[in-house]
C-alpha cells in the first residue's frame, strides 16, 4: 500500500498520529472544525448533496463525511490510515451517522468502484500526496459521467507560506509543526490545467478567508492562500 502514488509514508504517519485529536474542536485539528461549515455549504451549493453518492477522499476522522451524510448524501469515506478510519467509524457509531468507511487509496478504490460516484470531495489532501496527477486520474476513473469534483487546497504563494506555515504552525499553533510542505502547494492554474487535460471542466475557483481569532471562514474572490475548486466531468 505504501507504494501507491497517492500515499507519502511520512504524511500518513503524521496524520495517523493525530487521530485521537480529530474530533476535539479545541485540539490539534480544530481548524478542520472551523472550516467545515463553509466547505459543506460550498459543496452542497455546487452539487446538491441530497441523494448523491459521494466519495470523501482522504476523509480523515470523518468530520466532512458525517456532515454530508447529514445532508442526505450516501457517503463513503476513504483514507489509507487505519487509525483514522477507526476513529471515524467509532464516532459514526456514537452519532448514528450513516457513512461507510474504507481503508485504502484512490488508486486501489478505482479497481473496486470504477465510475461509481456522483461527487468526489478532496479536502486538504493534494498538498500531502507525492503524485497529484495520479490522484486526479484516479478521481476521473471513480466518477460517473457528469460527476462533480470538489477540492480544497493551498495556493503556492508567499502569502500561503506566511499564513499556513509561519502563522498557522509556528505563531498561532493552529496546526502541528511540519503539517505542511510549501513545495507541495499547488497553484489554481496548475490544478486547472491538469484537470482540463483529463477532460474536466473547471466551474469555479473561490478563495477562502480564515480568521483564526474568531474561528470563522468566508468565501472570497482572492485564492491567494486557501481555495476551493469545483470541476465537472462531462
Amino acid at each position: 500500500m505504501l507504494h501507491e502514488p497517492d500515499i507519502d509514508p511520512s504524511e500518513l504517519e503524521k496524520f495517523s498520529a493525530a487521530a485521537r485529536q480529530w474530533w476535539n474542536p479545541h485540539g490539534a485539528m480544530r481548524t478542520l472544525h472551523h472550516m467545515n461549515p463553509l466547505r459543506l455549504s460550498y459543496i452542497d451549493n455546487a452539487v446538491q448533496l441530497y441523494g448523491k453518492k459521494v466519495l470523501d477522499l482522504g476523509c480523515g476522522g470523518g468530520i466532512l463525511a458525517e456532515s454530508m451524510a447529514g445532508k442526505g448524501a450516501s457517503v463513503t469515506g476513504l483514507d489509507p490510515s487505519g487509525e483514522l478510519i477507526a476513529i471515524a467509524r467509532g464516532h459514526a457509531h456514537q452519532t448514528g451517522a450513516r457513512v461507510e468507511y474504507v481503508i485504502g487509496t484512490a488508486a486501489e478504490h478505482t479497481r473496486m468502484s470504477p465510475n461509481a460516484y456522483d461527487v468526489i470531495t478532496c479536502m486538504e489532501l493534494l498538498e500531502h500526496v507525492p503524485d497529484v496527477s495520479a490522484l486526479l486520474a484516479a478521481c476521473a476513473q471513480l466518477l460517473r459521467p457528469g460527476g462533480h469534483l470538489v477540492f480544497s487546497t493551498l495556493n503556492r504563494t508567499w502569502r500561503s507560506f506566511a499564513a499556513a506555515i509561519i502563522g498557522g504552525e509556528y505563531v498561532l499553533r493552529l496546526l502541528p509543526r511540519g503539517t505542511h510542505t510549501y513545495d507541495k502547494f499547488i497553484r489554481p492554474a496548475e490544478l486547472s490545467a491538469q484537470l482540463r487535460n483529463l477532460g474536466f471542466e473547471v466551474r469555479d475557483i473561490s478563495g477562502v478567508l480564515y480568521l483564526p481569532y474568531v474561528n470563522r471562514c468566508s468565501l472570497t474572490s482572492d485564492p491567494g492562500v486557501n481555495y476551493l475548486l469545483h470541476a465537472t466531468l462531462p
